[in-house]
């Protein structure tokens, strides 16, 4: 089932993302073209407030979806950045809160068939206040709902982000 590189060509590197367009070999000879992006990987985190049962949530708008989106603070990983650290430096960029109380829920890949990102999700307790610091290009509004009314929010549509999705719902499901 496996397919040998015959060819690798990147076309585009950017500031996130890499572009391939590479030629294989897959098992019965015959040759393909496989197109995908080259990711360095991503974390997001549930942060409970004092209680647990508060969350934070950032609101702001997606440009490749045309849509202002309601999601669980993400972000991506610094080449050869520790997960952990990057889910506390994500939390506090994004909301202004910290946590020393991180416990790792789950990764996954969003969409294995074009590109290599993977994403590991926390849940984050005992939150303390300190100051957020969005990247520049970032404008972001922090949002704080009761956990189930975040449920709510999937059921509805009101929350379309797959990592938030996934996250909220593996939270209440599967832990």
């Amino acid at each position: 089932m496996k397919e040998k590189l015959i060819k690798k060509r990147r076309i585009y590197s950017g500031k996130v993302l890499d572009f391939y367009v590479d030629k294989v070999l897959m098992p019965d000879k015959k040759t393909a073209t496989r197109e995908y992006t080259s990711h360095p990987g991503a974390v997001a985190v549930i942060p409970f407030l004092p209680g647990d049962k508060k969350i934070i949530l950032v609101k702001q708008y997606r440009y490749p979806v045309n849509k202002i989106t309601y999601e669980i603070p993400a972000g991506k990983l610094s080449r050869g950045e520790n997960i952990v650290r990057c889910a506390k430096r994500e939390l506090e960029e994004e909301t202004g809160y910290t946590s020393n109380n991180f416990r790792k829920m789950m990764s996954f890949y969003p969409s294995t068939a074009f590109s290599t990102e993977i994403l590991h999700i926390f849940v984050a307790h005992n939150l303390r206040k300190t100051v957020s610091r969005p990247d520049d290009d970032e404008f972001i509004k922090i949002v704080t709902v009761e956990y189930d009314y975040a449920l709510e929010m999937v059921k509805s549509g009101k929350i379309s982000d797959s990592k938030s999705i996934i996250g909220l719902l593996y939270f209440r499901f599967l832990l």
